[in-house]
Order: C-alpha cells, then structure tokens, then sequence
C-alpha cells in the first residue's frame, strides 16, 4: 500500500499545539505521511504573559522548502496556514498553480492568539491570489467576517452570506467555523458547495483549551482528501476528529491548552 503524502505550508508554534505541529500530528493520526514549508516562526514570552511574536521566513527560503517537496517527492494534499506577508501568499499561490495541485485546503489565519491580527493586505491577497486556487476554505468567524467584508459574524445566517460570498472568489467549498463563539447550544460550522449550504452541529464543551483547533481541522481535512474521500466526507472526518481532540484536551501551563490529537483514534480504537 502506497502511504498517502501531504504538505503543510504553515508557522511554527514553539508551545507545540498550533501550526505546522498540529498539522503534523493530525496527519500522522489519520494514517497520512506529512511534509513541511515553514512560513514564520511564532515564539511566545512567558515573561510577558505569554506574548505571541511573529518571525516571518525569508520567501526565497519558503521556496527553497516548497520545491523540495513538490519537485522532490509529489503530494496528494496540501494545506496553508499562517502565510505572514502578502509576498508568502503570492509564493504560496503561484506553487499551487505551478503545480496544478489538487485538494488544497486554505486555512486563512490572519491572528495568533495572543498577538496582533497580520497586516490588513493580507486578506486582500488571500482574496484575490490564493482563495481561487482553494478547493476547501477554512475560516474562522472572525477571518469570514474579514474576508467577506461583512464584517462582525453574529449569527448563523451571517455565517451562510459569508460562505457564499468567499465562494465567490472562486474556492470550490466553504467551510465557516462558528465553533463556540455563536450563542448555540452546539459548536455549529456552515458548509457550502456553491450550490447547496448545510449547517453542522456537534457537541460543545465549556472549556477554554482550544489552542490549535483551527490548524487541526482544516489538517484533517486536508489528510482525508490525500486519502482520497470527497470533501464533504473529509469535513465529516474532520468535524470529528476536532470534536474529540477538544473534549480530551488538557492545560499545558497558565496560559494555554492545546487540543489532544491522539482522542480521535483512541475512540475509535475502543
């Protein structure tokens, strides 16, 4: 059997729970080999209540790293997340192109928890350069409200207008993550495929330990399509598998709790 490759073009989080960490360990969990293009450094300050700082990497280094993987070895699946300029999004965007890579999964992160949100022409070049080349994105409320220009995402309609108009920029499926931010009884997401928009529950949990959830998610998503599943089948997977990793997740210090990627496969393990 020919194990199944993916690329994470994505931050480093030194503390382990976020970027290109998560994205890792979520690949190695559901059975996929992961690959690297590290595109900033986040260190965060325990002598500054846990300040977020933001190293972005060099764009010719990122496409050293880039070609590495994709002229090297080859993928099935590739995912972005913390991308820091506008120049790692265009280099990002012109590589997907360059290649004619399948299954991208675009997870648009414009904040550190912790830090300040990246520059606001960042979102313009997601807009504009790489959303077109996205087969699935995965914003967050508040990167939705951003990229939809709506602004404040306040309630599930908001979250469906949002969806349709980043779809608009040529991404074939939308995902929205209202996760626990909506007042719901559930953590509720919104799924678009340009033609049909479908609200997904799951349950939720009182708990501020949710470091990493976002680049967790849309890993998960990005291994199930290397395997091969439709994207609304690796969203199930993914919806899951977040689902699990944050009803175990645990207190790394004061500061922060990062989800656990192993939960998902110890259910299902028995």
């Amino acid at each position: 059997m020919t194990m199944k490759k993916a690329l994470t073009i994505a931050g480093s989080d030194t503390s382990g729970g976020a970027g290109q960490q998560a994205d890792l360990k979520t690949f190695q969990e559901l059975g996929v080999f992961g690959m690297t293009a590290l595109t900033v450094i986040v260190a965060q300050d325990p002598h500054n209540d846990w300040f977020h700082e933001v190293f972005p990497i060099d764009v010719a280094i990122l496409e050293k790293q880039i070609e590495t993987v994709l002229a090297g070895i080859g993928v099935d699946a590739v995912k972005t997340g913390m991308l820091g300029t506008t120049e790692l999004v265009d280099l990002a965007a012109r590589k997907i192109e360059q290649y004619q890579l399948k299954n991208v999964v675009v997870d648009p992160v414009m904040i550190c928890k912790g830090a300040e949100a990246l520059h606001p022409e960042i979102a313009i070049s997601l807009r504009e350069v790489l959303l077109p080349r996205a087969t699935v994105a995965t914003p967050n409320l508040f990167e939705a409200g951003i990229l939809s220009e709506m602004g404040a995402l306040t309630s599930v309609e908001d979250m469906k207008e949002a969806a349709k108009r980043i779809h608009d920029f040529g991404t074939s499926y939308v995902v929205v993550k209202g996760g626990t931010k909506l007042q719901s009884g559930n953590a509720v997401d919104v799924f678009y495929d340009g033609q049909n928009i479908e609200v997904l529950e799951s349950e939720r949990f009182d708990t501020t330990f949710t470091h990493g959830a976002g680049c967790t998610f849309s890993a998960a998503i990005c291994a199930e399509l290397a395997k091969g599943h439709s994207v609304r089948g690796a969203v199930e997977v993914a919806k899951e598998f977040i689902t699990e990793a944050i009803r175990h997740s645990f207190a790394l210090n004061q500061y922060v709790g990062p989800t656990n990627h192993g939960a998902y496969r110890r259910k299902h393990q028995g």
